[in-house]
């Protein structure tokens, strides 16, 4: 089915942004589980499957929609330095993806695409759930000191 070329080109737009997602949690998962932060890992890593399927979604749709997906093009990727650098980037990421799905929403409404705008809702579901356990984060950090934090996120001293 023939769909509409701005909206594939924003389909575009947020799979580079999926794609994007995908390596910078992937670093970041790997880093925390580099640092001993088991169940920080564990969490970003599930957050970096997340995207995956979202990319994946997102490709079936530009192909249903008989456009090219293009998957060579990532954005800029910000790696923290610490744990709260990591969840703060990953938050502000994850906000810019909300405010992205938004729009793209309105514009599947706009041409009549609702199988599309349904999809898009579903993704932005699951990146407010990831903008939320960041938020929880970032408090758990301002409430405990990030020593305290750190010392929760570990999986003990036996490896």
């Amino acid at each position: 089915m023939k769909g509409n070329d701005k909206l594939v080109a924003v389909l575009n737009q947020l799979l580079a942004d999926e794609l994007t997602a995908i390596s910078q949690y992937m670093v970041h998962s790997e880093m925390c589980d580099n640092w001993g932060y088991d169940k920080l890992h564990k969490a970003i890593e599930q957050q970096a499957h997340d995207e995956m399927r979202h990319a994946e979604w997102l490709i079936r749709r530009i192909l249903f929609l008989e456009g090219v997906p293009v998957v060579s093009k990532l954005n800029p990727i910000k790696i923290g330095q610490t744990v709260l650098e990591i969840v703060s980037n990953d938050q502000e990421d994850e906000l810019g993806a909300i405010r992205a799905y938004n729009s793209a929403i309105g514009l599947a409404h706009e041409v009549a695409d609702h199988a599309t705008a349904d999809l898009l809702m579903e993704i932005l579901n699951m990146e407010e759930r990831h903008v939320d356990w960041a938020e929880i984060q970032r408090a758990q950090i301002a409430q405990l000191g990030v020593e305290n934090y750190l010392t929760n996120q570990t999986g003990g001293a036996a490896r």
